[in-house]
């Protein structure tokens, strides 16, 4: 018996058992069939000798049944690879000796965060060697003064918003799944989440990082000044793409102060007309306190109150908004705040809300939006699309979308950050069906398209959207982006099979 199939190292236990996946999620190869395994080496002892000779046991993980399968199965159980290897570096010279060797050798690697990812780019596609960096995970330092942190890629992102929150700062990225997603999976991904319209996106706030090149040359752009007009500003090649250029794996951000005052309302709405109307006279009335403004429709509200046992605090709505503000003078955004509801009440915009007294009700609030994901997923099959499309159309979609499927779905639904223009379509069935996702796409990508919009507002392309890159990019975008990865991947070892579509031998 091989020594890959005897050896069994640790278990990752915040992973669902191998049996219940092999139970629901069909090999990536067999529900993409026109997928080719690139010209790449298979794994074999001699490999597998030489990753033992420069990590411990417990970062060399092989048992296929017992250590893999969490690794394989992206966590909306989606697409599943068969890779039998997964390494976990501890330091940037481990990652760097990994992609040295894999290079020579020509063994593709799947880098992998915290695997929340929503288009199967986190997870092998056929065998590649999965290179964890869970165990990279150290806040190396927190600068109080400059509002500068400096963490490895594998720091989860909850942990350090705690650490960060010992020296009174915060974090300018706050997603759903903080809990386990990582910080670099996020800088890979070019994550946004729900404060993107106060903050920005991860290009103004990721400051430096180091990455590790296929060639396993380490990159050193680990630059903590906001200032640096020196040549090329090369991190931000890596930022959004999806570890195909190389492997982030320390990262310094710039964070903001941690504000003393939070305020979160939950309102109703009977139309998208007065979900707009809101919004204008939220931004212009709460003005540099305005953090977030979220939009649910009444389907997904629907489905995170039955599936989770939440409760709304007001009553049924086709349209529902969370507002949030976050300054330094309690009193002074309470009364901003409260201005902005009288203005929206007396003429009629918002009907029903309420406002949160204590952190624990904001919480709960929260809770209404930030668990839509996982409600959704216990109707079983969930097809995802993350798209930005103008502001005026953010709902129109839905609605289009609900026209052409009609009785096809279980339900049909949309909510996200409007006030960026990120909608979160959804739709979902029993289980996987083929027929339904004909019905879907590329109908979704062509609207998006048609309205200017991007068919990936913050997860990538991955594997499910690369056919899909030319509906969004021009060709002569595109055809420089393949030479940027030619030259940074010349062997193309680094996550193969995304992004990218397939290309022509004419191509």
């Amino acid at each position: 018996m091989s020594m890959i199939n005897k050896l069994s190292f640790g278990i990752r236990k915040f992973h669902t058992t191998a049996s219940r996946l092999r139970k629901y999620v069909e090999l990536t190869s067999v529900r993409y069939p026109l997928l080719k395994r690139g010209n790449f080496s298979f794994l074999s002892d001699r490999h597998l000798g030489f990753f033992q000779s420069i990590l411990s046991a417990h970062q060399v993980l092989t048992d296929e049944l017992n250590d893999l399968s969490g690794y394989n199965v992206d966590w909306m159980r989606s697409v599943r690879g068969s890779s039998r290897l997964v390494l976990r570096p501890k330091t940037t010279e481990e990652v760097a000796a990994i992609l040295q060797y894999c290079n020579v050798q020509n063994i593709a690697i799947c880098p992998q965060g915290g695997n929340t990812g929503l288009v199967g780019g986190s997870v092998p596609v056929f065998d590649e060697v999965v290179l964890s960096l869970e165990l990279m995970d150290e806040v190396i330092s927190v600068d109080e003064l400059s509002g500068v942190a400096i963490v490895q890629a594998g720091c989860v992102l909850e942990k350090l918003e705690t650490v960060l929150h010992l020296s009174n700062l915060a974090l300018p990225l706050d997603l759903g799944a903080k809990g386990s997603c990582q910080i670099g999976g996020n800088v890979a991904t070019n994550a946004g989440g729900i404060r993107l319209l106060r903050y920005g996106n991860l290009h103004g706030s990721v400051l430096g990082l180091t990455a590790v090149l296929a060639n396993g040359q380490i990159m050193d752009c680990l630059n903590t000044n906001k200032k640096d007009n020196t040549g090329y500003d090369l991190k931000q090649l890596f930022i959004g793409s999806e570890g195909t250029l190389g492997i982030v794996t320390q990262v310094a951000l710039q964070c903001q102060p941690k504000p003393s005052s939070v305020q979160v309302g939950f309102f109703g709405l009977n139309s998208f007309e007065n979900v707009l109307e809101t919004m204008r006279l939220s931004k212009r009335n709460l003005g540099e306190i305005l953090s977030s403004c979220e939009l649910i429709d009444q389907s997904s509200l629907e489905c995170v109150t039955t599936q989770l046992e939440l409760r709304s605090p007001i009553n049924n709505f086709p349209f529902y908004m969370l507002l949030e503000t976050a300054g330094s003078n309690a009193s002074h955004d309470a009364e901003k705040l409260n201005s902005l509801l009288e203005i929206l009440v007396n003429n009629g915009t918002i009907v029903d809300g309420t406002l949160a007294v204590d952190s624990a009700q904001a919480k709960n609030l929260w809770e209404l939006r930030e668990r839509i994901s996982e409600a959704l997923a216990c109707e079983g099959y969930v097809y995802k699309y993350d798209v930005s499309v103008p502001i005026r159309q953010f709902y129109q979609l839905v609605e289009d979308m609900r026209i052409r499927l009609g009785n096809l779905p279980i339900r049909c639904c949309g909510y996200g950050h409007l006030g960026d223009g990120n909608l979160h379509l959804n739709i979902t069935s029993q289980e996987y069906n083929p027929i339904l996702l004909n019905r879907i796409e590329p109908f979704v990508y062509d609207w998006v398209c048609q309205e200017r919009g991007s068919v990936s507002a913050e997860h990538g392309l991955g594997l499910k959207k690369r056919d899909y890159m030319e509906y969004s990019k021009s060709p002569t975008v595109i055809h420089w982006m393949r030479r940027v990865k030619k030259l940074f991947d010349p062997n193309n070892i680094l996550n193969p099979y995304k992004i990218f579509p397939e290309q022509s031998s004419t191509d």
